[in-house]
Parts: structure tokens; C-alpha cells; sequence
């Protein structure tokens, strides 16, 4: 998940979000090791809803001696607060969740984290997507993490404001009036001019999912920065959205982009499987309302995040246990159906507990069998090892845009500058 970040929600953003005060980024002091009473006290750090609280419980009551931590935070302050934790030497949770955006960072550091191939995860290297494997695994062979979910795409829509606009509302149909990214913005135009109200929440939820569909992302694989290819493409489609008056200017995972899906502020977002938690913990209110409709340029993978066990912990066995426990089937498909959050593990989308299922919320969408059939089809982009940090900064130039405070046309030369301090840091 990036969760944008999505992941994001997950949202995750990760996910998962928002401007939380979170402890591992305060300092706050908390629980380690075992108490007096022999309890061993796991701190999991991770973002947006990663359906951890039910799993939690489940787990505490099958093992007394075992208390967990959840400590959820906003999505790039996990991952920054990780990396300092890590230089510093102390501090790190005992399992920290890491998104695809920073994975390739963290596994070049893999001497920082347990190699779970020491712990016995090799026997389940078959049961996962083959790149899904290896992207966790460092260049010596050290596997750094278990893969939670993966991020396929597809584009989720307020069925009732289409409808105030005029405009179909039937998943098949909404899905054929956008073909490509330049349809999009059409019906973005067209709903603006219906409803006087903004299409998309913001320019950087533009920029994420066009750049998952390209052939290459920022780093090729000499971890060389490539800003004319993949992200100038994506670029210029935010800056068109965001020149034609279709996006709300709206900061993913911040507290106003929560307003803005609770006041109906804008009508589609690009929607990996980890965002429908999202949607769904930010606006319970509108269950029913939200649909989902195959996404312009088709396919594409967005977010998707792996366990992580720092070396600091110091109850990295019981540590692994838990993740190995949430890597199972049955709590997979519990995330799946809580979340959205999809599987990694191909063999669960043939599963009719996942392919079946249809999310009431998400008015009966039968989100397995749309987003097994994104995960079959992925061809994963190389994300290169600085390209979290590089995300960022490129995101932070469009919202100086939607801001106001930088004019569209310098933009583009301003995201490059940014990614080219990243890329020589």
C-alpha cells in the first residue's frame, strides 16, 4: 500500500493518515521487551488502515503474553521516521510496515533489518508474486520483508454526483468514457461545466497513477534520475487537470483532503485497493455512493507494502511470529474484506472468499474479481532506491501550483531542480 501513498491510505497511506502526532516521530518513549509480568510488548508502525485492529485482538487473546503496539502514522513521516531511527542506531519499532515507493531504499540497507530468510520465510518465497519477492530482497540475498498487499489500479467515483452531472453512472459505462487520460480530463471538463464543483481532489492523485503506467519511473536501474521520460509524462497531465479547474487542490492525507471527501468536493479518485479503506474510515456516511470503474490507460500498480523487522528490536522472534501470522490466508483475505487492502499471494485470488467478494460500501462492486485481475496482470515499474524522497519533492511542486504560489509554466523546470537535489544528496 502507499497506502500514496497512497499507500496513501493506507492509506494508506497507506495509506495509508494526516498530520498525526505520532510517537515514533515525537519521541514519545514506549513499551519494550518484556514487562515484570513476562508480557512482550510489539510496537508495528505503519499507516492510514491497515485493518490491524481486528488482528490485533485476535492475536493478543491467542497469545496472552504478547501485547501490540499499533502506531499508526502519515505516510512519508513512517518511512523518514524509520530511516532516522535507523541511522541513529535505536528507536525503531519492532515491525515496521514499508511501502513500495521506499522498499528499494530500505533493502539497500538490509543489514539494518532481520533477514527473514534466517527465521524460515523461504518456504513461502513460492507463494508470493514473483516480482513481489524480489523486490524485498537485497542484492546479497537478504530478504528484508513479507509483501502484505499489492496496489493494482482502477478509479473509484461518486455514482450520485455522476448522476447530478448527467453522466452514466452503470460501472461498464463510466469505465468506456475515459479510455486514456485525455478522455478523462474531457468528462472532468464536462462535469465541471454541469455542476460548477471540482472532478478529481488533486493534481498529485493525477501524477501518481499515470506514472505507475509507464514504462519507466524516476531511476532506471542504475538508479540514474530519468525526469523526461515517465514523470514528464505524468507531470503535464496534473498540470492539465489542475489548469482546466478540475482539481479541488486538495493534499493527499491531509486533514482537508479528509474534508473534502466528507463535503463531496470532488467526484473520482484514482484508486488502488488500499485506497477504498480509506474512503471508506474518512466517509462511513456515504456507503453506497462510491463505485469503481476501470482506470484511464488501464492497469498499472500504485503502492503495496511489505513487513519489516528492524535488527534494533529486541524480540525480533516473537516479532516474526506475528508476521508470519498476518501473512497467513485467512488474515489476508480478513484485510481484503475490512480494508480492500489486496493480497499479494496469487493463489487467494482464485479463492472464493476473494474473488467472490463484493463490497456493500462500494455499492456491490465485486472488488475481487476487479482488483485480482489488475494484480495478475502487473508489470512492475523499477522504483529506484532515492525515489520515495524523490516523489515527494516532485508532489510538493504541484501543490505550490494548486497552491497558488508557482505558476504552472515554471513548474516543470521547479520539479526537476527538486528531484535533482534528491537524486545528488
Amino acid at each position: 500500500m502507499k497506502r500514496f501513498g497512497s499507500r496513501g491510505r493506507g492509506l494508506l497511506a497507506a495509506g495509508l493518515a494526516g498530520t498525526l502526532a505520532i510517537a515514533g516521530c515525537s519521541g514519545q518513549s514506549l513499551e519494550r521487551g518484556a514487562d515484570q509480568g513476562g508480557t512482550v510488548t510489539l510496537k508495528v508502525n505503519f499507516w492510514g488502515d491497515m485493518g490491524l485492529d481486528k488482528l490485533k485482538a485476535q492475536y493478543e487473546a491467542a497469545h496472552p503474553n504478547v501485547k501490540i503496539v499499533l502506531n499508526s502514522g502519515e505516510y512519508n513521516a513512517q518511512h523518514e521516521d524509520l530511516q532516522k531511527k535507523l541511522v541513529a542506531g535505536s528507536g525503531a519499532p519492532d515491525i515496521s510496515a514499508v511501502d513500495e515507493g521506499f522498499i528499494v531504499q530500505f533493502r539497500s540497507q538490509a543489514d539494518q533489518f532481520v533477514n527473514l530468510l534466517d527465521k524460515g520465510a523461504g518456504s513461502y518465497e513460492s507463494k508470493y508474486l514473483p516480482w513481489k519477492w524480489q523486490q524485498s530482497l537485497s542484492p546479497k540475498g537478504q530478504q528484508i520483508g513479507l509483501g502484505t498487499d499489492v496496489g493494482g489500479l482502477a478509479m473509484c467515483y461518486r455514482s450520485d454526483l455522476f448522476a447530478k452531472a448527467g453522466l452514466p453512472t452503470d460501472r461498464e459505462a463510466v469505465g468506456k468514457l475515459w479510455p486514456t487520460w485525455a478522455d478523462f480530463i474531457t468528462v472532468g471538463k464536462k462535469y465541471v461545466a454541469a455542476t460548477g464543483k471540482k472532478f478529481v481532489d488533486s493534481g498529485t492523485n493525477m501524477l501518481n497513477p499515470v506514472l505507475a503506467q509507464q514504462p519507466q519511473g524516476f531511476y532506471d536501474t542504475s538508479e540514474k534520475l530519468q525526469m523526461d521520460g515517465g514523470p514528464k509524462v505524468a507531470f503535464d497531465l496534473s498540470m492539465q487537470a489542475i489548469q482546466a479547474g478540475l482539481s479541488a487542490n486538495l493534499a493527499s492525507f491531509q486533514p482537508n483532503w479528509d474534508t473534502g471527501f466528507k463535503k463531496d468536493q470532488f467526484a473520482v479518485l484514482a484508486c488502488p485497493a488500499w485506497m477504498i479503506g480509506h474512503i471508506q474510515e474518512t466517509a462511513p456516511g456515504q456507503k453506497g455512493k462510491w463505485d469503481i470503474a476501470a482506470i484511464p490507460g488501464g492497469g498499472g500498480n500504485w503502492g503495496g507494502s511489505w513487513w519489516t523487522i528492524p535488527k534494533q528490536g529486541k524480540n525480533t522472534d516473537e516479532a516474526y511470529k506475528f508476521v508470519e501470522w498476518m501473512i497467513q490466508p485467512q488474515q489476508q483475505i480478513e484485510v481484503f474484506k475490512t480494508v480492500g487492502n489486496l493480497p499479494s499471494q496469487p493463489a487467494l485470488y482464485s479463492d472464493p472468499a476473494v474473488l467472490d467478494y463484493k463490497k456493500e460500501f462500494m455499492s456491490n462492486a465485486p472488488t475481487g474479481q476487479i482488483f485480482a485481475a489488475t494484480a495478475a496482470n502487473l508489470k512492475p515499474q523499477y522504483l529506484g532506491k532515492k525515489n520515495g524522497p524523490t516523489r515527494v519533492a516532485v508532489e510538493n511542486v504541484i501543490t505550490r501550483v494548486q497552491q497558488g504560489s508557482l505558476a504552472p509554466d515554471k513548474a516543470w523546470p521547479e520539479a526537476v531542480k527538486e528531484a535533482e537535489k534528491v537524486a545528488n544528496s
